[in-house]
């Protein structure tokens, strides 16, 4: 299947060649960056992973043009960096035998313009054509202003759709801040036990990230790994990995409803929360 995307150098690649990769596609990752989908969206990797029955498509949003580099990448130039961020992503689809992985090429600069609306458009596209029944984002308290403008083009374009072919679930991950915050019955708890090599497989795909000193395989996994431990202070350990999201499905049922109201009403939760612990005691 071919789509006609708003960038020049974006790529649609399908790992087994399959006629119908994107129409098959029930759970679907939306990030902003090269790795965002197997830090932010492993739940959904495991869902599908060797399914026939589920499947897991990608999409990465940004070119990977602006990302930092030391050691062996230290020389490599943006052109280069691209390509190779890009291969990054492309083998982890091979690995997490993805139906379909797409990569927008677009600028962190573009999809901040809200003016510009290439990252909708593209979009719009694939959610038609796939379909999918649940849908992983960024979170709308994420730190990352990237992020942000990613989950918001994409609540955008899921509220062109018709009822009939929206997903029927959107949940906002966690990577550029946790959702530790969330109080706990709000927080959609994803048990990642189940496939633990599978994310450290993944998770170390990422060579040009990682070998610099970000060592974003270990944080995400230590956070995963926390959030197991601490989200029960009174009973053993259920999980050894967890990844929290916050229900972002209302967003795409009512098109009226505000994003920035809503975020902000989990934040007032947490306030009271803590109000109500504190004046307990003073």
């Amino acid at each position: 299947m071919k789509l006609q995307f708003s960038q020049q150098g974006s790529d649609l690649y399908i790992p087994d060649a399959n006629d119908d990769a994107l129409a098959r596609t029930t759970h679907l990752g939306v990030g902003a960056h090269q790795d965002d989908l197997e830090f932010m969206a492993m739940h959904g990797i495991i869902e599908c992973y060797e399914k026939n029955d589920q499947w897991f498509g990608g999409v990465t949003c940004t070119n990977g043009a602006g990302s930092a580099r030391t050691g062996e990448f230290a020389h490599v130039t943006d052109e280069e960096m691209q390509a190779i961020r890009a291969e990054e992503q492309r083998e982890a689809a091979r690995v997490g035998q993805y139906s379909f992985m797409a990569q927008l090429h677009l600028s962190s600069a573009g999809i901040k313009d809200p003016d510009n609306h290439d990252i909708e458009n593209d979009l719009v596209k694939i959610l038609s054509a796939a379909q999918p029944e649940v849908v992983y984002t960024h979170n709308l308290a994420d730190k990352h202003s990237t992020h942000i403008a990613v989950a918001a083009s994409l609540i955008k374009a899921i509220r062109r759709l018709p009822q009939e072919l929206r997903p029927k679930q959107l949940i906002g991950c966690e990577v550029w801040r946790n959702l530790d915050w969330l109080p706990d019955d709000k927080k959609l708890i994803m048990d990642l036990s189940a496939r633990t090599e599978l994310a450290a497989q993944l998770n170390g795909l990422f060579v040009s990230q990682i070998s610099g000193g970000k060592r974003y395989d270990l944080a995400v996994e230590g956070r995963r790994r926390a959030n197991a431990t601490f989200f029960d202070s009174h009973s053993i350990d259920a999980s050894q990995s967890v990844a929290f999201g916050v229900d972002l499905t209302p967003l795409i049922e009512d098109d009226s409803l505000s994003p920035e109201a809503y975020i902000l009403s989990f934040l007032e939760d947490f306030k009271q929360d803590v109000q109500k612990q504190v004046s307990t005691y003073f």
